[in-house]
């Protein structure tokens, strides 16, 4: 029994940050995303009797102790739908750096949810998937589906999926993240959530998001870029504030971070400049948003910005899929 998938990281609008329910994360608010093309995540999911334990190979090297409990522990759910008892080896393979704020365990537990539950012959609903899948990393409940995304953040397992807000050709945008490390990240976003009380800002976040929610998803069906791009550089620095002034503090910028965010602003200012906008998910690189006319201009700068060690650039991307099922 085996599968292969692949599920496209995503990036976040308006962040999730913080949760309900740590165990079963259930966020403290909704959130919504973008689905990325370019930055994605193939995961084999191979049901074996040969096997007494679960093997997980990740970017072609064994994963430690704790990345494959983290992985046992989501098949563990698949299991328990299906009713063997049988250990997998899953070999999996991000096309982006892991772990450095780009969303590598969003792609990678959608990819291995849709994986598992196909070598396992389940046949599961997009909202079946999207809850399972939040079960290993929040936000991978949001790449199952493909185009823009929201997250309903629910009070309990059955209540907190994603649903598809707009399809992936309903806008022509454009991520470009400015790679500025591709170490792993010290605190991860795991760790990261429930630290989010303990900022004193943590209170005065979650008081606007209904209205940055609300706006985001006009912005998005409107095709407002300038409304889009506004609200969510003011998300993602909010997020940062909050993660520099929890208990211990969080500090994912870098120089290079800074300099990305001074750029992208200057270039705005100036007549005939790109227009693009910036946001961050928990970890040093940069997501630069952009309509897709400007990439040509906008791409060379920030390949000249100090720092700056590579770009990825990221179309709206499709829903995870199966590639192959024996």
């Amino acid at each position: 029994m085996q599968a292969t998938a692949r599920a496209g990281s995503n990036i976040a609008f308006v962040k999730y940050w913080g949760n309900l329910d740590e165990e079963m994360r259930i966020p403290v608010n909704g959130s919504i995303s973008m689905t990325l093309d370019a930055a994605h995540s193939t995961t084999t999911v191979e049901f074996r009797t040969d096997l007494t334990s679960d093997h997980f190979i990740l970017n072609g090297n064994v994963a430690g102790a704790r990345a494959t409990a983290r992985v046992s522990r989501h098949l563990d759910h698949i299991r328990r739908l299906s009713g063997t008892e049988l250990s997998a080896r899953v070999v999996s393979q991000n096309s982006f750096p892991t772990g450095a704020g780009i969303a590598s365990s969003a792609s990678g537990f959608a990819a291995l949810t849709v994986a598992a539950c196909g070598a396992l012959g389940l046949e599961l609903s997009r909202t079946d998937l999207s809850r399972i899948a939040r079960l290993g990393s929040g936000s991978a409940c949001r790449s199952i589906y493909g185009g823009f995304v929201e997250w309903l953040p629910g009070n309990e397992h059955e209540d907190s999926y994603a649903v598809p807000l707009a399809p992936p050709g309903h806008w022509d945008l454009v991520d470009i993240i400015a790679i500025v490390s591709e170490e792993h990240k010290t605190t991860g976003s795991s760790a990261g959530h429930p630290l989010a009380p303990t900022s004193p800002f943590y209170e005065a976040r979650l008081q606007e998001l209904e209205t940055t929610l609300s706006g985001v998803r006009r912005a998005i069906l409107a095709k407002d870029f300038a409304a889009l791009g506004q609200l969510m550089e003011a998300e993602a620095l909010f997020l940062h504030v909050i993660a520099m002034t929890s208990t211990p503090s969080i500090l994912y910028w870098q120089a290079g971070t800074l300099n990305v965010l001074h750029a992208v602003r200057r270039w705005r200012q100036e007549e005939g400049g790109p227009v693009a906008y910036f946001t961050m998910d928990a970890g040093p690189n940069v997501h630069v948003i952009a309509e897709r006319a400007t990439v040509p201009a906008l791409l060379p700068r920030l390949r000249q910005v100090e720092g700056v060690q590579d770009t990825l650039v990221c179309h709206i991307g499709h829903e995870a899929h199966l590639l192959d099922r024996q």
